[in-house]
């Protein structure tokens, strides 16, 4: 608990976590309300109310990021090697309190976009009467907070916040789609990789969609949406495990 504490603090005391959060919170809802208020008249489904949350992801991975890369920068990160020599209980305090504050986050956007949805369009059919449209809507904050497990695992590898963003930013806005590009196996390759299946998590066959193909596009992976969860998890904490790895070989 003290571990826990001590990270909450050092989160909560700096800048780039407040910035980090006003941001995705008004990229998703800005982008549910232009959306949503854009649409015909009592056109929209749950699935379109989660539109931006997308283009909310790679801000909560630069939080994370920037949550370790910046005790690197400068130097702090000795100190709490210090203070906590076993190194594993100490990243994993900061990957807890991270991933705790991108669920949060995620879960605010998320019912913030659709309750902000409801609010322009009162005549919608915005009810949350499924599963798959709980999930397309609380199942955002879980992405979320495995997006910055993953994240932080980055910046504990890499340890320079400009690098471990790039490399972030490449990766989720860029590299996953262009991999389909690949003559023969890009599809294949696609179907696999972790935000595309996170995706399929999410949105599931469309059911959250009703008669109306709103909303992100669906993903191509193969798996259920539990096992989808189950795959973005295991890929999260395989990269927490090999950060932890490197971080307890190396100089802090």
């Amino acid at each position: 608990m003290t571990l826990l504490a001590v990270e909450r603090i050092k989160l909560f005391t700096t800048r780039s976590p407040w910035w980090c959060a006003l941001i995705a919170l008004a990229v998703t809802i800005g982008f549910a309300a232009l959306i949503t208020g854009t649409a015909d008249s009592g056109a929209g489904t749950v699935a379109s109310t989660q539109f931006g949350y997308q283009f909310g992801l790679p801000v909560i991975m630069v939080l994370a990021a920037l949550a370790v890369t910046t005790e690197y920068r400068f130097n702090t990160i000795r100190t709490t090697f210090q203070a906590v020599p076993n190194r594993a209980a100490a990243l994993l305090a900061k990957t807890g309190v991270v991933a705790a504050l991108a669920l949060v986050i995620g879960e605010l956007s998320a019912f913030g976009s659709w309750g902000i949805a409801n609010v322009i369009k009162p005549n919608a059919d915005f009810a949350l009467n499924s599963a798959a449209e709980w999930i397309n809507v609380a199942g955002v904050g879980v992405v979320y907070a495995l997006a910055a497990v993953i994240a932080i695992a980055v910046g504990v590898l890499v340890r320079h916040s400009a690098g471990a963003i790039a490399l972030l930013m490449i990766y989720t806005l860029a590299v996953e789609s262009l991999v389909r590009l690949i003559p023969s196996v890009g599809d294949d390759i696609y179907n696999w990789l972790p935000f595309n299946v996170a995706n399929k998590f999410l949105t599931g066959d469309g059911a959250a969609r009703g008669a109306e193909m709103d909303g992100p596009p669906l993903s191509t992976s193969t798996l259920s949406p539990a096992w989808a969860l189950a795959y973005f998890a295991g890929f999260a904490l395989v990269m927490l495990a090999i950060a932890i790895g490197v971080a307890k070989k190396r100089d802090a």
